[in-house]
């Protein structure tokens, strides 16, 4: 770390210092403040010329000014000449917009992209992007890890290698690959929630795809927003599907809206979640965090020392 320097900015800073810690560092002195009308302005308190300067921000809620403190301290650090500009954003916030879904949709998650590299980014760390195809709209390098790796050691530990009782399940066919993935990783079967989306934060269960009867579910999603579609998939896994026990752990707790008291109430009995997005103030007691602080600061050994990243991922 002697030509390298780490900041945060204020949407997850625990993170960041996690982060530092693991790599036997400090963050660096810079601040984000927001002048009263809401303009963000930083303050870089320490030289940064041609240091490699790494950025920790996630794109979380409030969404619009995580995203812009991001780009107003690129644009900082680029005109402090640093030397290279990696921004670690653990979670990419309007990474669900990244098609048209109607004719006049705009596709923002490539208009962020394109903010993101404009602003002077020369690499983007990043984890469990919602699609796979976000990576390529950017025209800088990408390293995109899988959040399933941390999951699999977290329920590995709770059920053993290969349980016949226990099934991994994915809430919806878009989520078949990664939920197959981890189900290998586990050593367990898989199935599948068949659901019809009426509109935005609102899905109805249709059908489950494969038997769950009698067995300890896992379901395996990228992230939680309201919890409606969670909660029902796990609701039908108990009452349709006849599932005993029901576990939930995705990458990214957004936990919007009604989403504790959704998980309060719900058959699930233990959701894991990824720190890439703080807890909120009010946590669910079904709700355990494990930690990325690991893999990101390992990525960032790998981008300075010039080594693959493969092993990261498992």
């Amino acid at each position: 770390m002697t030509d390298a320097k780490l900041f945060s900015g204020n949407a997850n800073k625990a993170l960041a210092e996690k982060i530092a810690a693991k790599l036997g560092t400090k963050l660096g002195k810079m601040e984000v403040t927001h002048f009263s009308d809401g303009e963000v302005f930083v303050t870089l308190n320490e030289t940064v010329r041609n240091c490699d300067v790494f950025l920790i921000q996630p794109t979380c809620g409030p969404v619009n000014d995580n995203l812009m403190e991001l780009l107003v301290m690129i644009d900082a650090c680029r005109r402090a000449s640093a030397g290279s500009i990696t921004v670690v954003i653990p979670y990419f916030g309007y990474a669900r917009q990244e098609r048209k879904s109607r004719p006049r949709d705009p596709i923002t998650a490539k208009l962020v992209a394109n903010m993101i590299t404009t602003a002077g980014a020369d690499r983007v760390i990043t984890m469990d992007l919602h699609a796979a195809a976000i990576e390529g709209f950017f025209d800088i390098p990408v390293d995109n890890f899988l959040g399933g790796v941390l999951f699999t050691k977290y329920f590995t530990d709770k059920f053993g290698y290969g349980n016949p009782d226990v099934m991994v399940v994915s809430p919806d066919v878009g989520s078949v690959a990664r939920a197959r993935k981890f189900a290998q990783t586990l050593g367990v079967g898989m199935a599948i929630v068949d659901k019809r989306r009426e509109k935005a934060n609102q899905s109805e269960v249709m059908n489950i795809i494969g038997d769950v009867k009698g067995k300890r579910i896992v379901i395996f999603d990228d992230m939680v927003d309201t919890a409606g579609s969670l909660c029902g998939a796990a609701k039908a896994m108990v009452e349709v599907g006849g599932a005993t026990e029901v576990y939930a752990c995705a990458t990214h707790g957004v936990l919007s809206g009604p989403a504790i008291s959704r998980i309060n109430d719900s058959v699930i009995k233990e959701l894991v979640l990824v720190d890439t997005i703080p807890a909120p103030e009010v946590v669910s007691e079904k709700i355990t965090y494990v930690t990325s602080c690991e893999m990101f600061a390992e990525a960032i050994s790998c981008v300075l020392d010039g080594s693959s990243m493969e092993k990261i991922d498992g």
